[in-house]
């Protein structure tokens, strides 16, 4: 009952359509009963030459006794039972087929604009949640959700709502129908109602949790596709396509599997409901045969009486396919609000201080860093990290992998938060200030660039789309990008495909480099941003960041510890913690890490280094490696 609540909360912007849809749908209804009323007249007064011809729309109220006259639906002037009735049927025709047509296009107006804003709201929580989010589920459960879970949510709150309005006055008025020809054999419709409600009860229930686990299998499945084609070039670089096809084969099978079980489920509703008609059908005509033979009723109205009982049947049948629809509408809802009520890791307190800037510099003040695996272990990442960075300093962190490098770079703009101690930014506490004021200060440059399939423009410009061309031309010249950018088809409007597959590594890192010079932030993160660069390209990416880091607060991580040489500070990482700090000449004078992580590198002396700095090898041996 809370998630129908929260679905019924999106359709009040949408009252007023919803409430029109309401009205228009009761017409369609009375008129669908009026119209089996007049089967009455036609067999007792218009195809019998010796009947009355006039009072042919007045009926007789059973309990009551009372009458309804209709009549004052109809012209004064028409007499003639024949007039009246094709009177009647043809303008009740066109009102229901208008009301129809108006009252499907306004409940799906209002269905359909719930979802659209059910689904922003769900892709706004989805966009705001902290990179621990990201990293507990897969992108094919979060593509699932947003896609297949909201199509489900939106079929039957559109589609499936506006013919279960229909039905449903339908089913109302054919009530009263019913009622006022059959008399004492409408109860007899009650014997099933017990019935119908408990069956339609436990198939709903067992259709909302198979659908459910075939959503789940076809996010298992949205996963896969995900990875093999984003991963491609791997696939085929290791000529697993035959693996992955198995892969495939299995996660499919298994979505087969679960959706036959839904179908399952599904199917008992109509046959269940098509064997209580039939029986309901049986027991009707043998009471009717009697009633007639007793003159209790007139042929006319038997038959009346038979073909709404009919009518009666067909919304009955088909509300169970609704039950099961709106079923599986809450299956997918659970998903949905699931998402949206996941509690963040990191969260921003109420009335946080705006930053205006940075000019007093960064404290590590006692910081540790935890996760928890997927086990539920928590894993201590980082513990006493004490460091203290001027505005303008390039401080760099080197170390084996594994140490905590980029935990420690990941806490400053708050992607995760600390577990022990602090971090203070001018000051401030970094869970004191807002998270968009923090990250407006700084900008990010990592090993994997992210670029989207948009043109070098927008992607230079990405979140500032009215700076002026000459500000983006300004910014790729600063990354050395202008040059190749011009000699693109269409320059800076070039689409540059997917991740920018259709760059170089070189060119990717330098549009990304020109990205965060636009963005100009006052602290810069580099990630890793030359490691796998060839040599040539390195030295145009290594250009273009020098001009990036000017006047900046800089924090670099480099497994090449050529490109950390200049860097005001040098703070070596291990286990989690601070072992050395110092300037390369400093760290140089002592027999440290550091010390043997360069002679590693760079040791003429049996070692060299090789192509890509990560690693040296013996001498001799380097074309192999």
């Amino acid at each position: 009952m809370k998630r129908i609540w929260r679905l019924l909360l999106y359709v009040r912007p949408y009252a007023l359509y919803s409430m029109a849809s309401v009205v228009l749908m009761a017409i369609v209804g009375a008129m669908a009963a009026f119209r089996i009323l007049l089967v009455k007249p036609i067999f007792d007064n218009v195809l019998r030459p010796d009947a009355v011809t006039h009072d042919v729309l007045l009926f007789h109220l059973p309990y009551v006794q009372r009458e309804l006259n209709l009549h004052f639906l109809v012209p004064h002037y028409f007499q003639n039972a024949w007039v009246v009735v094709a009177y009647a049927l043809v303008v009740s025709a066109l009102l229901k087929s208008v009301c129809d047509y108006a009252g499907t296009y306004l409940v799906n107006y209002a269905g359909f604009g719930m979802i659209t804003d059910l689904r922003n709201d769900l892709y706004n929580a989805v966009l705001r949640r902290s990179v621990a989010f990201f990293q507990k589920h897969t992108t094919g459960t979060l593509l699932s959700t947003l896609i297949n879970d909201i199509e489900r949510v939106q079929f039957a709150m559109s589609s499936v709502l506006g013919d279960f309005l229909q039905q449903l006055f339908t089913l109302l008025f054919t009530i009263v129908v019913v009622v006022v020809v059959g008399g004492k054999m409408a109860w007899v419709l009650l014997l099933f109602v017990p019935v119908v409600i408990s069956s339609a009860r436990r198939i709903g229930r067992r259709v909302r949790q198979t659908t459910r686990r075939g959503q789940d299998k076809l996010a298992e499945i949205q996963n896969i596709l995900h990875e093999t084609i984003t991963g491609n070039r791997i696939v085929k670089a290791f000529g697993m396509e035959l693996w992955e096809m198995n892969r495939f084969r299995r996660a499919a099978r298994r979505l087969f599997t679960a959706n036959l079980k839904s179908v399952s489920a599904q199917a008992i509703s109509s046959p269940l409901m098509d064997a209580l008609g039939s029986v309901g059908i049986a027991l009707l005509l043998l009471f009717g045969r009697q009633r007639i033979l007793h003159h209790d009723m007139t042929a006319g109205s038997f038959i009346t009486f038979l073909i709404a009982v009919f009518t009666l049947y067909d919304p009955v049948r088909k509300f169970a396919l609704f039950y099961n629809s709106f079923q599986q509408a809450m299956g997918a809802s659970e998903e949905i609000f699931k998402f949206m009520d996941a509690q963040d890791d990191v969260q921003e307190k109420k009335r946080a201080y705006v930053l205006k800037g940075f000019s007093k510099g960064i404290q590590f003040e006692g910081v540790g860093f935890a996760y928890a695996s997927d086990d539920g272990e928590i894993k201590q990442v980082l513990h006493g990290i004490n460091l203290t960075v001027q505005p303008g300093e390039v401080i760099a962190f080197v170390g084996p992998s594994g140490a905590g490098k980029s935990s420690l770079v990941n806490l400053i703009p708050r992607f995760f938060d600390v577990n022990e101690g602090r971090i203070l930014i001018d000051g401030y506490d970094l869970r004191d200030v807002t998270i968009a004021s923090l990250r407006e200060q700084i900008g990010k440059v990592t090993q994997e660039t992210v670029l989207f399939n948009d043109t070098v423009r927008n992607n230079i410009a990405y979140g500032q789309p009215d700076v002026p061309l000459s500000k983006v031309e300004e910014a790729a010249k600063m990354a050395l990008a202008h040059e190749f950018i011009l000699k693109m088809p269409d320059g800076y409007n070039t689409k540059i495909g997917e991740k920018g597959t259709r760059l170089s590594g070189g060119e990717r890192q330098r549009l990304a480099i020109a990205r965060a010079i636009l963005k100009n932030a006052p602290i810069l993160i580099l990630d890793e941003a030359t490691s796998a660069l060839d040599m040539e390209s390195e030295q145009y990416v290594q250009a273009a960041l020098a001009n990036l880091m000017q006047g900046r607060t800089v924090f670099v991580i480099a497994h090449r510890l050529s490109t950390v040489r200049r860097a005001t500070r040098i703070a070596v990482i291990e286990r989690g913690e601070i072992t050395e700090i110092g300037t390369h000449d400093e760290l140089m004078q002592h027999s440290g890490t550091y010390r043997r992580l360069y002679d590693l590198q760079f040791n003429d002396s049996g070692l060299v280094a090789t192509g890509n700095g990560d690693a040296a090898v013996p001498a001799g041996l380097e074309g192999i490696a």
